[in-house]
């Protein structure tokens, strides 16, 4: 699907200001939808929003469906009456521009319980059945979920491939007579999954009526030690034990010499191919039903997987395996029409992953930060892009664009001290540029650009340095933690995004925020 030329900007939730330890749905999502109306912004970008685990990576959620509870916003659940300003009063001194995962996960968790616990003794008759209605409407994944979550409370810290073998396989027995046991545990995961979809659809629904569309992310794998998993067992490469068989990653890449080992496990493809990707053609629908385009991480995987061995300490000894992309894409434009999505082409990208790309007419990206290492024949260079593709300036897993213009050999990448030095001066010469603003020198040349889509994370638009990087890759800690200050989103910031955006044709022609 080709999209029409506009602009917007990354920002994922958990980054948005306040002082309740971590971004939420609350009042500064709305401000931050605001600033994009007035900045000319017609797309805001998200990472994904499911429930986190070990790790805090939006990239490894407990379900490919349900919504992460530390995103639901304590200040929007005082004004429903299920919490008092007294309860938010009582919190820690969080930090401010830092998430601490920790801190924030055992007060708000003992928050919602405390709304749990409101919500239960309502007499709210409105909101009993919406909540009657959309725990009916959701019971296909839901149900599941529910009693995922709360299993694994009940059998911490443990994943759920080592939990009593009729539990793990999922005996019918055994499950209801969980059931049984965990039944208000249960229930408190659908409130709060209740919660999370009712305020994020509010959300949403302020955003579309200021002409703001949401970009989601769909990750093509799940993580090991999720609701997916283990309610589809069949459904991947695993022993009989529950363990994986092979797992994901990639090979030695930019940012490490010996691969990225991501853990999750593979999918049966044969399996998935004989059930008609029903279970895909359900993922993409519900999140097509959050959001209004996605973007599909690690799109060279439907092409073939890098498939590494269940034990290994790094990915470098695995191997490349086909997988029936076109056959899936093929089940999922049959079933749902033709999808708006984005491809995350970065990588070792061979033939078969762009026929495959094309052959859907999907766009494919490019990245600026990655656009000056080679010669004129670079695909990331502006000159080489073609109408359908999306270039952002950097993605999550880059630095900061600062950050990446100051940045050391060895350090965030394996590029050498004469790579970073290449890298620069040719950037010099192609931006015309001293640097002293290398992130409006970037955002100026996707803005410019041909491509029908051009994305800059709020870092740089706020000119910030590595503090600000979300993530890097082949790391296990410190990542996913950066948050801005309100006071950043000032209306001089706004106006000087806006007049880039009009000066090259990428704003909506209904929009008339800020003027």
């Amino acid at each position: 699907m080709r999209f029409q030329r506009a602009s917007g900007i990354l920002l994922h939730p958990t980054s948005l200001p306040g002082d309740l330890g971590i971004g939420d749905f609350g009042p500064a999502a709305y401000e931050f939808v605001d600033f994009l109306e007035e900045a000319g912004q017609s797309y805001w970008q998200v990472l994904p929003l499911g429930p986190t685990g070990f790790g805090d990576s939006p990239y490894q959620c407990f379900s490919a469906f349900a919504g992460n509870p530390l995103l639901i916003s304590p200040e929007k659940l005082v004004g429903a009456g299920l919490l008092t300003e007294e309860d938010l009063a009582a919190r820690p001194a969080f930090p401010q521009k830092k998430i601490d995962f920790g801190a924030v996960y055992e007060w708000k968790s003992r928050l919602l319980m405390n709304a749990f616990e409101n919500f239960q003794t309502s007499i709210d008759t409105v909101r009993n059945a919406e909540f009657t209605r959309f725990c009916t409407e959701n019971s296909w994944w839901l149900d599941d979920y529910a009693a995922f979550r709360a299993a694994k409370k009940f059998f911490e810290p443990r994943p759920w491939f080592e939990w009593p073998e009729a539990v793990r396989l999922r005996d019918p027995e055994a499950l209801a007579e969980i059931g049984a046991k965990l039944r208000e545990p249960i229930e408190a995961e659908r409130f709060l999954q209740y919660v999370f979809f009712s305020q994020w659809k509010s959300l949403k629904e302020y955003a579309s009526e200021r002409g703001v569309k949401i970009i989601g992310d769909v990750p093509i794998f799940v993580a090991h030690d999720s609701a997916d998993v283990w309610c589809n067992q069949n459904k991947f490469k695993l022993n009989p034990d529950g363990t994986a068989r092979v797992v994901s990653g990639v090979p030695p890449d930019y940012f490490s010499k010996t691969g990225q080992l991501w853990g999750n496990p593979i999918y049966d493809w044969e399996a998935m191919r004989r059930e008609g990707f029903g279970w895909w053609i359900a993922r993409v629908a519900f999140t097509l039903r959050m959001v209004d385009a996605i973007r599909i991480d690690h799109f060279r995987g439907f092409a073939a997987s890098w498939e590494v061995p269940g034990g290994e300490k790094t990915a470098a000894n695995g191997e490349w395996v086909s997988v029936p992309g076109a056959e899936l894409f093929s089940a999922l434009r049959a079933a749902l029409g033709d999808l708006p999505v984005i491809a995350e082409d970065l990588g070792v990208i061979t033939a078969d992953v762009e026929q495959l790309r094309d052959g859907f007419s999907i766009p494919g990206m490019r990245i600026l930060q990655f656009a000056f290492g080679g010669d004129a024949d670079n695909r990331d260079l502006p000159h080489n892009y073609v109408n359908n593709c999306v270039v952002f300036t950097g993605t999550h897993d880059n630095d900061t664009a600062i950050g990446w213009w100051r940045s050391k050999a060895g350090k965030g990448s394996t590029r050498d001290k004469k790579a970073v030095s290449r890298e620069q001066e040719h950037c010099r010469k192609y931006l015309q540029t001293d640097g002293a603003e290398i992130n409006w020198d970037l955002i100026r040349a996707g803005w410019a650009s041909v491509a029908d889509l051009a994305i800059a994370p709020l870092q740089d638009v706020l000119g910030i340095g590595s503090d600000g990087r979300m993530n890097l890759p082949a790391t296990t800690s410190g990542n996913w933690t950066w948050r801005f200050s309100a006071r950043k989103l000032t209306k001089k910031l706004a106006s000087r995004l806006r007049d880039l955006t009009e000066l090259y044709g990428r704003i909506a022609p209904s929009s008339t925020g800020g003027r």
